[in-house]
């Protein structure tokens, strides 16, 4: 069995890169309407990724997935058998499952998406998860 984990440090950084981008878009948007108070967008951007990186941070990093007898086991009884998957693709920190039948799943959070590809693509090769 191979265990794909969401990493801490990733869940992190990638908190701290939505937190620069929504600083900087409430402060476009304050602007762009005209508010004198353009900084209360950083903070307003900063706070509401935060709160939200907080409150589901052990939730996130709770989520899961094995691949065995063939197949990724994931959160929610999520279930994608290897023959089934179409293709597979890094999107940031995560790995994107894109099945035959256009069904798509995230393994989120993962330190080197490109390794966690690699390893799923070997065992397809190889039609087991050894």
């Amino acid at each position: 069995m191979m265990r794909f984990s969401p990493d801490r440090r990733t869940y992190i950084q990638s908190h701290l890169t939505l937190a620069a981008i929504a600083m900087a878009a409430g402060m476009a948007i304050l602007w762009l309407a005209g508010n004198p108070h353009v900084w209360t967008g950083a903070i307003g951007g900063l706070a509401a990724v935060s709160l939200r990186g907080w409150y589901l941070m052990d939730e996130e990093l709770g989520h899961h997935w094995d691949m065995v007898d063939g197949a990724l086991n994931g959160p929610a009884g999520r279930l994608v058998l290897l023959d089934q998957v179409a293709r597979l693709r890094a999107l940031g920190s995560a790995v994107q499952i894109i099945t035959r039948t256009g069904d798509k799943h995230l393994i989120k959070f993962q330190a080197d998406p490109q390794a966690a590809i690699a390893r799923i693509d070997a065992a397809r090769a190889q039609g087991s998860t050894t």
